[in-house]
């Protein structure tokens, strides 16, 4: 059975996906970035950005009953690495320091608004559960 998770962007409905994806005990969460509810953002520094990126995932595998501790793999795309790998490497310990994902972190040349610096994505495996949440 496959459970779904929208955010509410804008970007949802017209690219056609889901913020994130639970099927038997994995969660997938998609490329998730700076928003905040009633469709604003955060503007400012990638520490600032990477936080709500964080927190906006953490918000998305509650949803779907997940925690950070299931999380097993992250991967983090930022768009000026050399700038700003240590400010959102830092707000990804902060959530993650315990949990150790393996993750990786690239460098694109730009996302789909101007405004953004990082986008995150998670996967994680539900500990001793291999069913939805009801």
């Amino acid at each position: 059975m496959r459970q779904r998770y929208s955010s509410g962007t804008e970007w949802e409905p017209k690219v056609g996906y889901s913020r994130a994806v639970r099927v038997g005990n994995q969660v997938f969460v998609t490329g998730t970035t700076a928003t905040t509810d009633g469709g604003g953002h955060v503007d400012g520094d990638a520490y600032a950005q990477a936080k709500q990126t964080l927190a906006n995932i953490v918000k998305a595998l509650a949803a779907l009953g997940a925690t950070p501790a299931d999380v097993v793999r992250t991967r983090i795309y930022v768009t000026h690495i050399e700038r700003d790998w240590e400010a959102v490497g830092r707000a990804h310990a902060e959530l993650f320091r315990e949990v150790l994902p393996a993750t990786t972190m690239v460098e694109v040349s730009r996302f789909i608004a101007p405004w953004m610096l990082v986008e995150i994505e998670a996967d994680a495996v539900v500990q001793g559960s291999a069913t939805t949440p009801t």
